[in-house]
């Protein structure tokens, strides 16, 4: 299936590794002139190497943080008129409620909500212009199903669902839509580092707990950053128009629910 998005202009933060880069892929496979967004030099650098290799395109490299307005400053001057935006930041660190301070909220809310919300303030009108556009947000399952050592997370991105929910209903008719990717257990060093806080709370060895949550998924195992990217690459494509303000969870079916 040709997706119709050679040639559109895409930025996806968080890019040097995981489940950003899985996006990035698979953007660059389908044509798109990619913008690839992350902190550190040589990651990002490593990154577009590997998709290159991957896709034989190799993608603009930019530098930043995007949880800051220099870093968002720096991303919108390399590409000011995306087609496409696949918002993507670290998610706050695990813990306990009672040992997190207002910064620690500040920050949470900097990263997973507010710095999101200022790009799509930033790049969603022209995209209204042109009669085309697509956002992508990288959310998480907690947004479905509240995971306890991920307060900061849960709060924050569950803020920008409810932001989207409502702007989403506004842009389609203009074909411009924004949907949330809500990624359950993916190999990635997200998941390494959470499964890494879960063995210590729980007293068992990295392994053991690594074990027992990859066999509880239904699917016997983790997602990759490349199913992950197809799917993100779909929604962005023009296949897609009709498909905004959802919440799409994508965890091997590990939620038990029927909705």
């Amino acid at each position: 299936m040709d997706f119709g998005i050679r040639g559109r202009r895409a930025i996806v933060c968080g890019a040097s590794k995981g489940l950003g880069k899985g996006c990035a892929a698979a953007l660059a496979g389908e044509g798109a002139i990619v913008f690839i967004v992350a902190r550190q030099p040589a990651p990002l650098e490593s990154a577009a190497a590997d998709i290159e290799r991957l896709t034989g395109s190799r993608p603009c490299t930019v530098m930043g943080d995007v949880t800051t307005a220099e870093g968002r400053a720096a991303v919108l001057a390399a590409c000011p008129d995306p087609d496409i935006l696949v918002n993507n930041a670290g998610g706050p660190p695990p813990g306990d409620f009672r040992n997190w301070v207002r910064d620690d909220w500040i920050k949470a809310l900097d990263a997973n909500m507010l710095s999101p919300i200022e790009l799509i303030k930033a790049t969603v009108d022209r995209m209204i212009a042109r009669k085309f556009g697509r956002i992508i947000n990288i959310t998480s399952h907690a947004v479905k199903q509240p995971v306890d050592m991920l307060g900061l997370s849960n709060g924050a991105r569950t803020g920008l669902t409810g932001f989207v929910a409502g702007l989403s209903r506004s842009t389609v008719r203009h074909n411009v839509t924004i949907n949330n990717l809500l990624p359950g257990t993916f190999d990635t060093d997200r998941l390494k580092s959470n499964l890494s806080a879960l063995a210590q709370r729980s007293g068992k060895s990295a392994d053991e707990t690594t074990d027992a949550v990859r066999s509880a998924n239904p699917a016997g195992r983790f997602g990759t950053i490349e199913e992950f990217g197809a799917a993100c690459a779909f929604l962005c494509s023009d296949k897609a128009g009709y498909i905004t303000g959802q919440n799409i969870l994508i965890d091997g079916g590990a939620y038990p629910g029927t909705f």
